[in-house]
């Protein structure tokens, strides 16, 4: 037992490490924040496929983290409550939520594309947690262009092509990465 929990926590802690390491490999970065990287959301989702899960919203959590000390920058915002939103929206919900990936792959027969609809899945609860805060936080003022669209069009295009890639990458590995049966 003792083994085991040493095992994944090793692995767990080479994966976020690898995301972080991945998350700065960016193909192009939106100037609001957001970018297109080197697939860093697939080490998370792959360990929480690998462990379910329960682990993988623990090892979102810790990824979630990592971003915030790598690279916060949160707008001015008016109270403690609207810095509180930024930190949710922006961080800690949609890093932390890729760990539903196996809630989703379990439905598959076929691990490959069960890996790969759950990528999207869990990029889609991401996007929807950008989306909001660009609507509520980072809304333009501009009575032009409705916050929706304005957030709709920003967030979708960083996280058309990041949800791409990843879903590709996390496929790619659990076809050449045999995943034990996840309880999670």
């Amino acid at each position: 037992m003792q083994k085991n929990n040493t095992r994944r926590l090793t692995e767990s802690a080479i994966m976020v490490a690898l995301a972080a390491v991945l998350a700065m490999v960016k193909v192009w970065e939106m100037p609001l924040g957001g970018s297109v990287t080197a697939a860093c959301m697939a080490p998370i989702i792959f360990i929480a496929l690998r462990y379910g899960a329960k682990w993988g919203l623990l090892t979102g959590l810790v990824f979630a983290v990592i971003q915030m000390i790598e690279g916060f920058w949160a707008p001015p915002v008016r109270t403690l409550l609207w810095f509180f939103l930024v930190v949710m929206l922006d961080y800690v919900l949609p890093f932390g939520l890729l760990g539903l990936a196996p809630i989703v792959a379990r439905r598959f027969k076929n691990a490959v594309v069960g890996a790969g609809v759950a990528t999207v899945a869990v990029c889609v609860i991401r996007f929807l947690c950008h989306f909001l805060s660009g609507i509520i936080i980072w809304h333009t003022g501009d009575p032009a262009v409705p916050d929706w669209v304005w957030s709709l069009t920003y967030n979708g295009t960083f996280m058309i092509p990041e949800t791409i890639i990843n879903a590709l990458a996390v496929a790619a590995l659990v076809k050449f990465v045999k995943l034990p049966k996840a309880n999670g």
